[in-house]
This record gives structure tokens, C-alpha cells and sequence, in this order.
């Protein structure tokens, strides 16, 4: 016998008690396993959601900024060589990028006024599937348009034209079906009128033409910042801005996810090494007439520390192993209760598997090196005459 076999063989004569630790140790290995797992898919299917609730990102024209002001009086800013965006080719350079794969929707719009009777409106021509991918926080009276003479009224344009829902409205010489009126959002959306972009581009006689891109763009695989700077080389003449807030709110709360997942998994690992101690501490005070023979055999201080740690080792290579692959088992119907199974998938890693062997075949070894320190100082005579 050697250092190495003597730990197996101590496994094998107490098998009974070697495999319970070896299953509480796997479930907490498991519970580990399962809610990394858990909180990666939640992560990414976070983000997407939260992508609904608007864009971080707006490609525009450039554009020059004049100051105008007379005898000290400010008249404002004037925007001048304006130029809108080719829709086609807009979109097909920012879907064109190296991590387009983090481009989760791209939102095209084109922006003028309307003559509604005797007042004019602003008008926003957009396309409604992709539209209502960052606008699904909208609450509407009615419905979406379906026809292209049919058109959304924000609240307070609804209310000055005194319409809702299936009253008709008078553009110039066309009549358009009031689809539905938008719920008060409390920002821009209210003042406009919502067109389809084909429609708007016809009447504003500007075929093919977008004033602006709204794109939303999921960060936590890289930062915002690089996938700006790619579509700034496939568009070199426009203007594009990362809205660094709602990146940071978004990311705020992917994190909080991501940690809150972290610390229960330290609880589990801590209290499951203090287990592993526990136990190896009770083998230790079991096993002094044994650790008297070995020292009586020739073995030192150096070797009995050493068959501890080895032993401690094999239950936690074996639990890693086991917890590792029932936590990934046990991820699936996690998923499938949290409704997230049918998107996402957790990863199977044949590196993941051997490092959760190895780091908690490690942290089992870190818990009994009391223990083994303990049974390698135990002084062989002491123990030798309890045998008597």
C-alpha cells in the first residue's frame, strides 16, 4: 500500500458513509451548477427584453449647427446641409457589421409635418414590425395599422385633432383611418402621428429616404462602444451616438442578476466545504488507531497529511463531476418553470465539466487541511496504546 491507495481503500471500507457526503456534496455542487447556468440564460433573455423598452443607440446625418442672435438676442440654433439617410443601404450596412449577432432589432424612421385642416403636425413614418420591437411598453386605444391609409395618433395629437379610434383624418386631400390612439407616454410619442414609412415617404415625396435609425443593441457580450465604432466605418457620414445611460441602466440590472447568482452559489460552496471538514475532522478522530499502525509502519507526519488531502480530493473530483452534470440536467427544467426553455438552452462544456471537478475537488482539499494537519500531528504512541 501507498499514499494513494490507502485513501481508496478507506472509501471503499466506509463506502456507506463516503457516498452520502459524496451526495451532499454533489446536490450542493449540483444547486452551484444549475443556478450559473440559470442566471447566464436569464442574463441574455433579460437584455432582450429590456431591448424592448427602447434603443441605445441612433444613427443620424450629420449635420451643421448655425447660431443665429441679433443685438445680444438669442434667436436659437439652426440646422443646415441636412441630408436624409438612404433607408436600403443604411440598414443593410449596420446589419453588415462583425457583431451583428448583438444587433437584436434595427428601427428606420423618417420625420416631417402634415397639413391636418388648418394645423400642421409632426409625422413619423416608421415600420411597425419593427417598430413595436422597442416599443412594446405602448399602450394603445385600437389597434396597430394594418393598411397603409391607416395611422396611430400619439394621446395629445389625438387630442387636438378631437379623434379616436375609427374617426377618419383629413391629409390634404386624403382621408386616413385612425387605427388606434397611444396611451400618454409622457414624452415624444404624444405630439406625433404615426404612419407606415412607405406612406409617409410618398406623401413627403421622399422615396427611399429615413431621417434617423434607432438601433438596439444587446451589450453584455461586448461593450456598446465597439459595436458603435464598427457601424461608424460602415457609415462614415453620419452621426452616431450610444445613449451611455440606458446602456448603464441595462447593464445595472444584468449584473444584479448575474451577482445576486454569484453570492447564493458562494453560501452553497462555503457551507458545503465546511461539511467536507466537519466530516474529515470526525475521520480523523475515528481513524487515530490507524494513523498509529501507519506511523509505526515507517509513514511520516508529510504522509498522513498527505492521504487526508488525497482522500478529501477524490470525494470532491467525483462530486464535481456528478454535481456538474445533474446541474446542467436540473438547468432544463428550471428554464422550462421560468418559461425561458423554448429561446434559450443552457451550454453543455467539456471544459466547464473538468474545471468544476477540479475546483471543487480543490475546495474539499482547502477544507481538510485542518483536518489532515490534525491527524499528522497525532503522536503514534498515544495512539498505539489505545489500541490496548
Amino acid at each position: 500500500m501507498n499514499i494513494f491507495t490507502i485513501p481508496i481503500s478507506n472509501i471503499r471500507r466506509k463506502l456507506t458513509k463516503t457516498m452520502l457526503l459524496i451526495l451532499v456534496f454533489s446536490l450542493g455542487v449540483m444547486s452551484i451548477a444549475a443556478l450559473l447556468q440559470v442566471s447566464l440564460v436569464v442574463g441574455d433573455s433579460l437584455e432582450r427584453k429590456l431591448s424592448a423598452y427602447g434603443a441605445n443607440i441612433i444613427v443620424a446625418p450629420k449635420a451643421e449647427t448655425l447660431r443665429v442672435s441679433y443685438g445680444g438676442f438669442h434667436m436659437g440654433d439652426m440646422l443646415y446641409n441636412v441630408e436624409d439617410l438612404d433607408e436600403k443601404g443604411t440598414i443593410s450596412a449596420i446589419k453588415s457589421i462583425e457583431l451583428k449577432e448583438r444587433i437584436s432589432v434595427v428601427a428606420p424612421k423618417l420625420v416631417g409635418t402634415l397639413d391636418v385642416g388648418s394645423m400642421s403636425l409632426a409625422a413619423v413614418g416608421v415600420r411597425w414590425d419593427d417598430e413595436l420591437g422597442i416599443k412594446s411598453y405602448w399602450a394603445i386605444d385600437g389597434q396597430i395599422p394594418q393598411q397603409p391609409n391607416e395611422v396611430l395618433l400619439g394621446h395629445r395629437a389625438a387630442q387636438k385633432l378631437l379623434l379616436k379610434p375609427e374617426d377618419l383624418l383629413p391629409v390634404g386631400d386624403s382621408l386616413y383611418k385612425v387605427a388606434g390612439v397611444l396611451e400618454e407616454t409622457g414624452g415624444d410619442d404624444d405630439q406625433v402621428i404615426f404612419l407606415g414609412l412607405s406612406e409617409l415617404q410618398t406623401l413627403l415625396r421622399k422615396p427611399g429616404s429615413i431621417s434617423f435609425v434607432e438601433v438596439a443593441a444587446l451589450c453584455a457580450g461586448c461593450p456598446i462602444d465597439d459595436i458603435v465604432t464598427q457601424i461608424r466605418t460602415q457609415l462614415p457620414g453620419t452621426d452616431i451616438k450610444a445613449l451611455q445611460n440606458i446602456v448603464n441602466q441595462r447593464m445595472a440590472s444584468i449584473h444584479f442578476v448575474q451577482k445576486l447568482a454569484f453570492s447564493i452559489s458562494l453560501v452553497i460552496l462555503l457551507t458545503a466545504a465546511a461539511m467536507i471538514g466537519l466530516s474529515m475532522l470526525a475521520a480523523v478522530n475515528e481513524r487515530k488507531k490507524d494513523i498509529g499502525i501507519l506511523r509505526s509502519l515507517g509513514y511520516g507526519k508529510s504522509h498522513i497529511f498527505i492521504i487526508f488531502c488525497v482522500e478529501a480530493a477524490i470525494i470532491g473530483l467525483i462530486s464535481g463531476l456528478v454535481g456538474y452534470s445533474t446541474g446542467y440536467a436540473a438547468s432544463f427544467k428550471a428554464l422550462d418553470i421560468l418559461a425561458l426553455s423554448d429561446n434559450f438552452q443552457p451550454i453543455f462544456s467539456m471544459v466547464q465539466l473538468l474545471g468544476a471537478a477540479l475546483l471543487f475537488g480543490s475546495v474539499t482539499v482547502l477544507a481538510s487541511l485542518y483536518p489532515a494537519w490534525k491527524g499528522a500531528t497525532i503522536d503514534p504512541s498515544e495512539a498505539l496504546t489505545s489500541l490496548s
